[in-house]
């Protein structure tokens, strides 16, 4: 029998409450009982006037309203309050009555611009739940898993300037070259100059190479003709890079042969328990290498035992800050590069003791010079050299003259190397498809971190310190629901078997081969 009385009760008055109203279960629900919100009052307390101005909105509220939006994956703010004005869960969350009005979408862009702007608020909530999450022992930080991901920006691709990019000086610079003096000092080699001019580096570029002095004026000519050719190459060295007239922060980014966007990146730290630990924002055309140190400062004081990151991170420079602070680099596999149909730089063999290398036909590679890049250079002998049968595969030299180079923190990259053979070390690195590329994965999914509709570096980081508190959030909220009201006795017991954990992963790590930490 068909019914027709489903329009009914569209007027029916009942006497109810928003507490009846949102279900038990709710996820609303499980955020409220995770913390305290009250902290954000000590925050914001001296963003505000005590006696002057018009009363304003709650500044819980005003946090929540963004978390609501980040949450649970919507658009915009203006949809996120179209969907408060419905939705009694989100009005209990934030505290409205069913006849309350809700805030203006604009409301939080204009409270972010004239207070919250060029302030450090939801770094500090970020690291608000990330220590609760620490409370509730949901962090493990003896792994800490890194990588970035990009997030596209809101720029036209086809609107930008070309311009030339500036020579930056790396984050490695100084103590670099305070070790290539000291370097070339204990090879009995002058000190470098500082850099000035691309002649003065000619001058002394001709001074290390005193093993072949001109001898007439024809060699003199060729001399003069190879100085002019580096100086040409480095003034080849301006780069020049797209510039987006719509969000000028961002940065040009492009994978593979199709992938060409405006965007930002977001590198990341997290636990094996998939708790974000730290984050920094960058322009998108910038390289994991060179954003590591911002990130690595914020996370530095956490008990870090082993740092897991892709081929990206194993370089001598970040292997080098790792180990001063007495972390293990774990990397992957480096194919090793190299021009085709020559022998790859593996085959030549370094003497650690007699500070040399041995080519494939046994013949002894000597320290020649240390370069301005941190590079030791080793060279053969032509005499040698030019009979050997494996010249044609070795160099193309004229002067049949093989030059192998090695960085002067090359040791701290062997030493990534050589853990990376242990067979817990390779479980280990697996781990990160569960644990920081999943993170990634769910708040590109479920939380709209795919892209942004913001402007400015600036309002990115205050994306993504509310995308990622958001992922700390619902962890901690699912804890903390499930293990409401039980027993000390259970809490006592998870204490000791997280304890026990810890000591077998120590364990583990001390089979390690001691040639690989020693020097760690």
């Amino acid at each position: 029998m068909m019914t027709r009385e489903a329009a009914k009760s569209r007027e029916q008055i009942e006497f109810l409450s928003l507490e009846q109203l949102v279900p038990e279960d709710h996820l609303v629900r499980k955020l409220e009982n995770a913390i305290d919100w009250s902290f954000i009052y000590d925050l914001v307390e001296d963003k505000y006037s005590d006696n002057k101005g018009r009363p304003s909105l709650d500044p819980v509220m005003l946090i929540k309203m963004p978390v609501i939006q980040v949450m649970f994956g919507l658009r915009s703010m203006r949809q996120t309050t179209a969907e408060i004005a419905v939705n009694v869960a989100y009005r209990w969350f934030l505290g409205l009555e069913l006849q309350d009005p809700v805030p203006h979408f604009s409301t939080f862009s204009k409270n972010y611009t004239r207070r919250f702007k060029n302030t450090d608020l939801f770094e500090q909530i970020f690291q608000r739940i990330l220590s609760e999450c620490i409370e509730a022992e949901l962090v493990d930080p003896s792994i800490v898993f890194v990588d970035s991901t990009h997030v596209k920006a809101r720029a036209n691709g086809k609107k930008y300037a070309d311009e030339i990019a500036e020579e930056e000086t790396k984050w490695y610079a100084e103590e670099l070259w305070s070790e290539i003096q000291k370097d070339r000092l204990a090879h009995g080699k002058k000190p470098l100059k500082e850099q000035a001019s691309s002649e003065e580096t000619d001058d002394e570029d001709d001074d290390d190479n005193d093993e072949l002095p001109p001898r007439n004026e024809s060699s003199k000519g060729k001399v003069n003709k190879n100085t002019s050719k580096k100086k040409a190459k480095r003034q080849k060295k301006e780069r020049h890079i797209k510039k987006s007239t719509s969000d000028p922060e961002s940065g040009w980014f492009h994978k593979g042969e199709h992938k060409h966007v405006f965007a930002f990146s977001v590198e990341t730290a997290c636990d094996r328990n998939g708790i974000v630990l730290g984050y920094s924002v960058h322009p998108g055309n910038d390289n994991d290498g060179k954003t590591f140190p911002a990130l690595f400062e914020k996370i530095k004081h956490l008990p870090i035992e082993i740092l897991v990151g892709d081929s990206a991170y194993k370089t001598p420079a970040i292997a080098h800050l790792l180990s001063t602070n007495k972390v293990h680099l774990l990397s992957t596999y480096t194919r090793p590069g190299g021009k085709k149909g020559f022998l790859p730089k593996y085959t030549y063999v370094y003497d650690e003791y007699y500070d040399c290398y041995l080519c494939p036909n046994n013949h002894v590679l000597t320290y020649h010079t240390t370069n301005r890049e941190g590079r030791r250079e080793y060279r053969s002998d032509p005499q040698v050299c030019m009979n050997c049968p494996y010249l044609a595969q070795c160099t193309e030299s004229k002067e049949c003259r093989k030059t192998v180079q090695r960085h002067i923190w090359e040791e701290y990259v062997e030493q990534v190397e050589d853990l990376r053979y242990h067979p817990e070390m390779k479980d280990l690195y697996g781990l990160r498809k569960e644990t920081i590329e999943r993170d990634f994965a769910i708040a590109k999914e479920l939380h709209s971190f795919r892209y942004t509709q913001l402007f400015g570096k600036a309002r990115m980081e205050m994306k993504a310190a509310l995308t990622y508190l958001c992922l700390n959030l619902k962890k901690l909220a699912k804890k903390r629901w499930r293990t409401r009201g039980k027993t000390a006795f259970c809490t006592a017991i998870s204490i000791i078997f997280c304890a026990l954990r810890n000591i077998i992963r120590k364990l583990a790590l001390g089979c390690l081969p001691n040639a690989s930490l020693s020097t760690v």
